[in-house]
């Protein structure tokens, strides 16, 4: 479910001529609150002889497949439902962020541009605008968004999360539309291996440790505990995995109202210490500082590796038929966050926003159709661009059952071999982020085997959002500021961690990383956390 980068710079342009539909699709949007100026009645196809430009990455699951966004059949079916032909640009693979920085400076705009502007531009969403790189939206929705703006006034904890803390809009959302939808990731573990040994699934770090010795000395795992190393122990301490156990996670995040950043803590020294007595046992990985992820999936293959941290559908989806491949009475199931004492909840694990800020689309200042750019983008908040974004183009990638739209084998048990992940990537965008709200009926068909299912039910008992921080705003100068103390701040953190994990440096020598940390303005950067988070609870 998470995105990988995509491929080659292309400048491509779709077909010019607006497809015909023999189905138009009405959306009226009235409310009590609105004037009749405000009133709008959307009809798509809409008619228009404009093309729009687009910017955006092409998904990762499509690598290989397609090169372009114009041989996708979902894109070249929304500027039919819509009515807008589309131009299509993209960033060579991995390098969105580069690339966006030469279109911008060049002053050379598309009218639509997919990016994170929350998290990934320098300044926030609102030096963009102040910038003139992309508009405050607000009048615009209002006027020619019907279908957004009643599903904000509905949801007022979303719409507080979409906007900054001076109330402008910029973008239009990515929106997980069930609680289902905001957990995929937690700690996995070889259940035939348990069985086996006659071992219960581990609930404890100290349970933990037994399984862990077994799997190496009973099993002859190499590797009993692996995951993908990077960015920061990405799948381990980004989301408190193991590290949750000892009350910390690896970023800021709240505690009896104050803010708190994790490394600088004395949970997180624990934490060191633990991760380091597993790495000189051998039940950590002992290429733990490089694995990646086809190094992870060659552990899992050969037998090497019988626990990690992964994502329901790349992960236990993946797996699962490797270690199949050659054990067919093999299984991978979800174990739960662990904890130091048994009966407690975990304090954190993965759990996001109801609004993520990946797959967000803002119109650029230097569009000529900015009122059509937005009527485009709306689609995908109506009743019929719910359907079509999620589940794509009935009786061809679904049909309705019972009332329920199911995916066709077209996506589930591809032709041409693709895997459902690809084949969805294809024909809808319910399995990736982009501007609309996703529906918990795609994750349930996504998730084929009964162990994903029952990994979200298992992986969502934690305490994580009473302690997780909402999608703050700082002022562009505060954001220049936290910028560069949180580079250097990051930076010391990765070099404590493995340092200390991998035995180069004394268990002790933590005191004199928090030392540092404190030398690089650490309080300041939880000042400017605080007044962020302060500014949005008074949105």
């Amino acid at each position: 479910m998470k995105k990988i980068l995509a491929s080659t710079m292309i400048i491509m342009m779709m077909g010019t001529a607006i497809a015909c539909s023999s189905k138009t699709e009405t959306t009226t949007t009235t409310s009590e609150s609105q004037s009749p100026a405000t009133t709008t009645a959307m009809t798509y196809p809409m008619t228009t002889d404009k093309t729009l430009t687009y910017w955006g990455e092409l998904n990762g699951n499509l690598t290989g497949v397609k090169t372009t966004h114009a041989d996708v059949p979902f894109f070249q079916e929304w500027q039919k439902k819509t009515g807008v032909p589309l131009k299509f640009l993209a960033p060579p693979t991995g390098q969105a962020k580069e690339a966006l920085n030469v279109m911008l400076a060049s002053g050379d705009l598309p009218d639509m541009i997919e990016y994170n502007f929350l998290s990934d531009f320098p300044g926030g969403p609102e030096k963009a605008i102040k910038d003139g790189y992309i508009l405050k939206l607000n009048d615009l929705i209002d006027k020619y968004a019907p279908n957004l703006k009643k599903y904000l006034k509905e949801h007022p904890d979303v719409d507080k999360m979409v906007k900054t803390d001076n109330g402008s809009y910029y973008a239009f959302p990515f929106i997980r539309g069930d609680e289902y939808l905001q957990v995929f990731q937690g700690p996995m573990i070889r259940k035939d291996w348990l069985d086996e040994l006659g071992l219960p699934v581990p609930e404890t770090i100290d349970d933990w440790t037994t399984t862990l010795k077994a799997f190496k000395e009973k099993k002859g795992a190499a590797a009993p505990l692996s995951f993908i190393s990077k960015p920061r122990f990405f799948n381990e301490s980004y989301n408190g995995a193991f590290l949750g156990a000892f009350g910390v996670n690896r970023g800021f995040y709240l505690d009896n109202g104050k803010i708190k950043f994790g490394p600088s803590e004395s949970g997180f020294k624990e934490y060191l210490k633990t991760f380091h007595q597993w790495f000189q046992d051998g039940l950590l990985d002992k290429n733990i500082a490089t694995v990646d992820t086809k190094a992870l999936d060659g552990s899992f293959a050969t037998g090497a590796t019988g626990a990690s941290i992964g994502n329901a559908g790349g992960g236990i989806g993946k797996w699962q038929p490797l270690i199949q491949a050659k054990d067919p009475k093999a299984q991978l199931v979800a174990a739960p966050y662990p904890v130091l004492k048994k009966g407690d909840t975990p304090k954190f694990g993965q759990k996001d926003n109801p609004y993520s800020s990946g797959g967000i689309v803002a119109v650029t200042a230097k569009s000529k159709n900015p009122e059509l750019a937005v009527k485009m983008l709306d689609y995908g908040y109506s009743e019929a661009g719910h359907m079509f974004f999620n589940f794509g183009t009935e009786g061809v990638s679904y049909a309705m059952v019972d009332g329920y739209p199911k995916y066709t084998d077209l996506l589930m048990k591809n032709p041409d071999k693709l895997a459902p992940a690809q084949a969805m990537s294809m024909y809808i965008r319910g399995s990736y982020n982009g501007p609309f709200i996703q529906d918990k009926r795609y994750a349930e068909q996504f998730f084929v085997l009964p162990t994903q299912r029952d990994a979200i039910n298992v992986w969502k008992k934690t305490d994580t959002a009473k302690y997780s921080l909402p999608p703050l705003t700082p002022t562009p100068e505060e954001s220049s500021e936290y910028a560069k103390i949180m580079g250097d701040m990051n930076t010391l953190v990765d070099e404590m961690t493995l340092k200390i994990i991998l035995g180069n440096e004394p268990v002790d020598g933590f005191e004199k990383y928090v030392d540092k940390m404190k030398s690089l303005n650490l309080s300041r950067a939880i000042e400017i956390q605080q007044a962020a988070l302060d500014r949005y609870n008074k949105r």
